[in-house]
């Protein structure tokens, strides 16, 4: 079953979307950015386009030689829209990059007033809740109380570029980080943040082979609208599931599935482990008491170990939290659906294509069916049977694998195409009833 896709973008500039939450409350509006492309941050301005009229609006417009990108939206109304936002007044010493790049959150009652998500600290003594560096991919939680990002630490990069490691971290409205009082920052870079911000994962540059350690932790998603339900059947509120670069016992990088069971007290984010929750001058910030990354994924073994880094994707959850998502070779080397459970890790192959899956994927409200790019078409997938409905039809260029992402309403799959040399914003039908 085919429908009739809809060019939403005409203008002749390159859009960008998010590979979630990209789609206000109301299945009106995408929000998206004008990178030149997605490995280049250069764009200017965070904008809005109605999939009805085609207007657009700006949110945000980038001062003082700084860039903004990466945008994703809460779903209250009025919306909130969190976003990479680079350095102002860049110089040679420091310009953006993964180690130099902060959140930020802009209200749609008061565009282009933008509210640090983050505190950075970056001269002894660290601050505990402030971070020291970059923040990457800001997507909030169902509620809208707290965003999930990965991280990168200027103070390790500083001390050694190989010991500032990927992480995940998360932001929690516990209170606001004062860095110092305005004007008298140690460092002129410093800058306060409207949350409590932690390091939830470890990470260490060499792992173990054949070990659960791992150098690279990314491409996380939160667990369920409402987290999940462990094996005595208590609710786990709050969790965090991500990619994990293990090493095998024959020395190879193999991608691994962890999760992360969060508190839901504020302040027990705010107790230390054994090692600082601010980090030290020669090591990472460290995850609070209790917070313990664990391996959900074996796959060691397979034909074809590991999740797969291409296409790139991130982890999304069913609603209901009960399954995790993500893509994986089958024994034959096709790129294929799997889910695996956040409680026994047991995984299901759900898609048997004979084609590739070829983009990041997305879920519908009710976990009934996931999104993404088969065979050069947008396809949905029928969960768990792993029926595909052809959405598009196939095209000789496929749509672009950044985002292929469900409305609230789940009435249409937003996209990217290639179309005269830009990337454009389209939708299309997906007859779910």
């Amino acid at each position: 079953m085919f429908y009739q896709e809809q060019q939403v973008t005409l203008d002749k500039r390159n859009h960008q979307l998010t590979n979630i939450n990209v789609w206000t409350s109301d299945s009106q509006w995408l929000v998206f950015d004008v990178r030149p492309n997605s490995a280049s941050f250069t764009g200017l301005t965070i904008e809005k386009v109605n999939i009805k009229t085609r207007q657009q609006k700006q949110i945000y417009g980038a001062k003082n030689g700084a860039y903004v990108g990466v945008v994703t939206v809460s779903s209250e109304n009025p919306p909130r829209y969190a976003f990479i936002h680079g350095p102002e007044n860049p110089d040679k010493n420091w310009h953006y990059d993964f180690h130099h790049r902060r959140g930020v959150i802009v209200n749609d009652m008061a565009p282009n007033i933008a509210e640090n998500i983050e505190a950075m600290c970056i001269t002894p003594p660290f601050l505990a809740g402030a971070l020291r560096g970059g923040t990457h991919v800001h997507v909030f939680s169902s509620d809208n109380s707290r965003l999930s990002f990965t991280y990168n630490d200027h103070v390790m990069h500083e001390c050694d570029p190989a010991l500032d490691l990927r992480n995940i971290a998360i932001a929690i409205p516990y209170h606001v980080i004062n860095v110092g009082i305005e004007g008298h920052k140690k460092h002129h870079r410093e800058y306060n943040g409207h949350y409590y911000c932690v390091v939830i994962s470890e990470t260490t540059p060499v792992p173990t082979p054949g070990s659960n350690e791992i150098s690279r932790a990314y491409e996380e998603g939160w667990i369920g609208r409402n987290g999940y339900e462990r094996a005595n059947g208590e609710k786990q509120r709050w969790a965090i599931a991500f990619i994990g670069d293990t090493c095998s016992l024959d020395g190879k990088i193999v991608a691994e599935i962890f999760i992360v069971d969060l508190p839901e007290a504020a302040e027990k984010y705010a107790i230390a482990g054994v090692n600082p929750i601010q980090g030290t001058e020669t090591a990472m910030p460290a995850p609070p008491k209790g917070i313990k990354q664990r391996r959900l994924t074996y796959t060691h073994e397979h034909n074809y170990p590991g999740v797969v880094n291409q296409p790139r994707h991130w982890l999304r959850s069913s609603p209901d939290g009960s399954k995790i998502g993500f893509l994986m070779k089958d024994d034959k080397g096709i790129v294929q659906f799997w889910l695996v459970s956040p409680v026994s890790g047991v995984m299901q192959q759900i898609s048997k294509s004979a084609w590739h899956i070829q983009s990041a994927f997305s879920w519908d409200s009710e976990g009934r069916y996931v999104a993404f790019i088969c065979d050069n078409s947008v396809m949905l997938c029928e969960i768990p049977c792993g029926k595909l409905i052809r959405l598009t039809d196939r095209s000789d260029l496929p749509p672009l694998g950044d985002a292929v992402v469900i409305s609230p309403d789940d009435s249409y799959v937003a996209y990217l195409r290639n179309i005269a040399g830009y990337q454009q914003i389209f939708i299309v039908a997906t007859g779910i009833v």
